[in-house]
């Protein structure tokens, strides 16, 4: 009896351990600017986990994110205003810098719209917080459509950290599809909590709430994600796609690039080549992912003919300001 609670006090120390290590601590917003090889990278995190200090970063020609070892960098410390200044010609700060210019409206703030290179379209899920399951049909229905022109599919998830919490089966087999090379996924921040009252003015509502930590919505999303061996992007989707010019800020100093939609099916919109279309894939938007089963029916031929396409985000947003 006496080794049996020995075995189980030894399994127990190990296990914290072990989650103790994976466990993220002191993350934090940390500019600075590094190379590895031919590209240019901005940090824009700072965090310690297994024991080392690790950077996100972000390629400032690509969008594309990565998490690297801080032993193995060499970083020289910037601020937003040598970035700006230094930086000027790369996709990432004009991004920035066109969202500051969009960050007057109450509801779509930021860009609304990709490159149209050809003729389709950059699909954003929300993953808002909810109790119903993953409508899997959404991906299911692209992987179906599009598996044969282009794989992986292209998709960008706005995801909420308590959709996370509630629905860890959901991601495990959303990571599932990635593994298998089905689609390759672009997670979006769409804070923590998604704080939401029907009977409260928009002006007082989601993240423009009084009292709201925005500290807590953004950076505890972005821990979420990487404590799930998910990648954050820089792009960021407000809830119910309502700020104003200060939290519109606040947000962009994060190193985050807001982006909203011209194309919110649900609610009506029509999608046109470039657009940004949202749709909602937690269950609580039916018609919207009905109406998004049904524009991929219409436009069946189109795509196996490569003619009607999905656009990868990063590259949608990039290559818009590339010029």
């Amino acid at each position: 009896m006496r080794n049996k609670s020995l075995l189980i006090c030894l399994l127990f120390f190990f296990c914290t351990s072990a989650w103790s290590q994976a466990t993220i601590s002191n993350y934090k917003v940390f500019l600075a600017t590094a190379s590895s090889g031919s590209k240019n990278l901005l940090i824009i995190r700072k965090f310690e986990q297994y024991g080392n200090t690790n950077y996100l970063a972000v390629d400032l020609n690509t969008m594309e994110t990565q998490i690297l070892r801080g032993d193995k960098l060499k970083t020289n410390g910037i601020n937003w205003q040598k970035l700006y200044s230094d930086y000027a010609s790369t996709s990432y700060i004009k991004a920035l810098a066109y969202a500051k210019n969009q960050s007057f409206a109450l509801q779509d703030a930021g860009i609304i719209h990709g490159w149209p290179k050809e003729k389709g379209i950059t699909l954003t899920i929300d993953l808002c917080p909810s109790h119903k399951p993953l409508d899997r049909i959404i991906f299911t229905s692209l992987i179906s459509e599009f598996g044969k022109i282009e794989k992986p599919v292209p998709i960008a998830l706005s995801i909420t950290g308590r959709f996370m919490l509630d629905h860890s089966d959901d991601i495990e087999w959303l990571k599932s599809l990635e593994t298998k090379g089905d689609i390759d996924i672009t997670w979006v921040n769409h804070t923590y909590n998604h704080h939401y009252d029907p009977k409260i003015p928009l002006a007082e509502n989601f993240l423009l709430e009084p009292g709201t930590n925005i500290d807590f919505e953004v950076l505890q999303t972005e821990i979420a994600l990487i404590e799930r061996q998910l990648l954050p992007s820089v792009f960021f989707r407000f809830p119910g796609l309502v700020s104003d010019n200060s939290v519109t800020n606040s947000i962009i100093n994060y190193g985050l690039i807001p982006i909203g939609s011209d194309a919110w099916l649900a609610k009506g919109q029509k999608a046109n080549a470039g657009s940004i279309v949202l749709i909602h894939g937690n269950g609580n938007e039916p018609v919207g992912v009905t109406d998004f089963i049904k524009l991929l029916q219409s436009e069946k031929q189109e795509v196996f003919n490569k003619q009607w396409l999905l656009y990868d985000l990063k590259e949608s947003i990039s290559e818009e300001f590339k010029q």
